[in-house]
């Protein structure tokens, strides 16, 4: 049936959106294809549906094809399942709760692992039924707190979650296996460009995790890589290299020095050049040679409150999202002038190991500060310094943290070269859960010897509806959108670009026999002007477009390639097979 654009419910609009800050976020506004609602939450009008329903399409073909099996499951969920994973807590402000008439607490699903444990668990019972995978394309819900560039970080979106069950560690690695490859397949077909990352588990628990990031400059994830070994990660699942300890012995004493006025590590690194403290180094000093501490407060699951202290070279700055991922499930907050006034042992600006460590503050350090390392830091006192504090002997971290920033050119953890960062959009992610999930709710079969076999878990996402905003960001031009065919809203775009009679008749001839042809065909048949017909196809995006004009009078009509921006002019009576040709190699 071919789609007429005088009868299409779309508006396109000339101006950006006011709060559109990214790409796809004015053009998805501006060519029609999804209009805001509420911060963070949007309307999928006829375009955008044609797109994300595209989307969805090769996703179900390629899970299909590993034998996982489509159900749905409801996104209203009870408070019950996630108390027993700790999650009602674990996932914060981050959770959509509300209350029924009979006072009974529910969440809308931020992601499913409860309920497909238990659905296995109320199904299943001997392991001739395993292996399973089981996937849903579903909305879920998450309150994030910055909702932001339209769809790509939204309130309510669209992702596919598929959960596989299986005997062994051994079955859960081809299954895990099974999904990265199938997740290639589908990116590879949705025309992405993405990189694999090593990640964190975050609240989902489990072991092995990877990150599929589509390359972008605008992408909310930071990710490093080593040209010369391939290793990649997303910055919170670096692990820094830690140097071999040092000897302490023969290391000189710490000593106190009045230091005024140096709260900062700069004033710091100034007055220890000007006071010859550079002669006991043997070279100018410089923030790596401080120890800065940072003192944060931890709010864990339940409500409880912890103060930590955090002890980095004085060069480096805390990454918020390194930090957060290493204290998850707990949230990380400042602390308040109270907490200062609760705690004196805290001397804004000269704050020190040893203060935190005798007044039972935990004390976690990035893991260059080993054994025998010597550094400046704060000696608890207002204008106070201590010149030579060696870790291991003048004082004992409770443990690591990695906390610190990751910059270009540090050592890469595999050792083969240096770090470079860029930065991705989170389009999908995989995780070897293993038996967080069954542990929590005896998920067992009998097994081939007649005992229980716990089932081991993983679980897998994909987001569907920001795979449309992905897509536009890396696939359009200062036109408009430039949509692969894979997802296209339709296969070729028809302009009637002549108000005579004959024209347009010819572009209902032309648009009829794709139409026949078997292909999806909009045809723009407003009583608008060429110009303006013309700027809206270039702003959808429809891969081809075929222009019925002034040529028809002569039995010509144009092909434009929204991707090339070629116009080649063919004759009427093979522009059927030219338009069938480009669309079967890919156009």
């Amino acid at each position: 049936m071919i789609t007429r654009l005088s009868r299409l419910f779309l508006r396109t609009l000339r101006d950006d959106p006011a709060d559109a800050e990214v790409p796809s976020h004015k053009l998805l506004v501006r060519a029609g294809y999804v209009r805001r609602v509420a911060p963070g939450v949007y309307s999928w009008l006829p375009l955008g549906l044609r797109v994300l329903r595209a989307v969805e399409r090769v996703v179900r073909e390629e899970m299909d094809a590993i034998g996982a099996q489509e159900i749905s499951l409801p996104a209203l969920l009870p408070r019950e399942p996630y108390e027993t994973t700790n999650r009602w807590t674990e996932y914060g402000d981050t959770l959509f709760r509300l209350r029924d008439r009979k006072g009974g607490d529910y969440l809308l699903g931020p992601t499913h692992e409860e309920l497909f444990a238990l659905t296995v668990k109320g199904e299943y019972s001997s392991y001739k039924d395993l292996p399973v995978t089981l996937y849903q394309i579903q909305t879920k819900y998450r309150d994030e707190a910055r909702p932001r560039a339209g769809i790509l970080r939204g309130r309510e979106f669209t992702m596919k979650d598929s959960y596989s069950f299986d005997l062994d560690d051994d079955g859960l690695k081809a299954s895990y296996d099974a999904h990265r490859e199938a997740y290639q397949r589908i990116f590879a077909r949705l025309g992405v460009k993405y990189v694999i990352v090593a990640a964190t588990a975050g609240a989902m628990g489990g072991s092995a995790s990877e990150e599929f990031l589509a390359e972008s400059p605008i992408g909310e994830d930071t990710y490093v890589c080593c040209v010369e070994s391939g290793y990649a990660a997303n910055v919170e699942a670096v692990i820094t290299p830690a140097p071999a300890p040092l000897p302490i012995e023969g290391q000189p004493a710490a000593v106190i020095h009045d230091t005024a006025d140096t709260p900062t590590i700069a004033t710091l690194v100034d007055w220890a050049n000007a006071a010859g403290i550079a002669e006991q180094f043997g070279r100018p000093v410089t923030a790596a040679d401080t120890l800065k501490n940072v003192i944060v407060k931890l709010r864990h699951p339940g409500g409880k409150h912890e103060i930590l202290g955090i002890g980095l070279p004085g060069d480096r700055e805390v990454d918020t999202k390194r930090l957060g991922a290493s204290v998850e499930p707990a949230e990380v907050e400042l602390l308040t002038e109270a907490d200062f006034a609760e705690n004196p042992f805290l001397v804004k600006g000269y704050i020190g190991p040893k203060a935190l460590l005798a007044n039972g503050v935990r004390y976690l350090v990035d893991p260059r500060v080993v054994t025998g390392t010597s550094w400046i830091t704060g000696a608890d006192e207002p204008g106070k310094h201590v010149v030579g504090l060696v870790a291991g002997r003048d004082f004992t971290p409770d443990g690591t943290i990695e906390a610190a920033e990751v910059r270009d050119g540090d050592p890469s953890p595999d050792g083969r070269g240096p770090l470079v960062s860029a930065r991705g959009i989170e389009i999908g992610h995989i995780f070897q859960l293993g038996n967080k999930y069954t542990n929590a709710f005896d998920v067992d079969v009998l097994g081939e010897n007649g005992k229980p076999v716990r089932l081991t878990m993983g679980s897998y996402g994909v987001g569907v509806s920001r795979m449309v905003a992905v897509i536009a960001e890396q696939q359009h031009d200062e036109k408009g959108l430039r949509w692969p065919a894979e997802v296209a809203p339709f296969d070729v775009h028809v302009v009637i670009a002549n108000k005579d009679d004959s024209a347009r008749e010819g572009g209902e001839q032309v648009a009829a026999q794709l139409d026949t042809a078997g292909l999806e065909v909009v045809l723009d048949d407003r009583k608008a002007s060429p110009g303006v017909k013309f700027k809206d196809s270039e702003l959808i995006g429809v891969p081809l477009i075929v222009v019925v004009g002034r040529g028809w009078a002569e039995g010509k009509v144009e092909i434009r390639d929204r991707f090339t921006g070629e116009s080649t002019e063919v004759p009427a009576e093979s522009v059927v097979e030219s338009v069938l040709a480009r669309v079967r190699g890919g156009r």
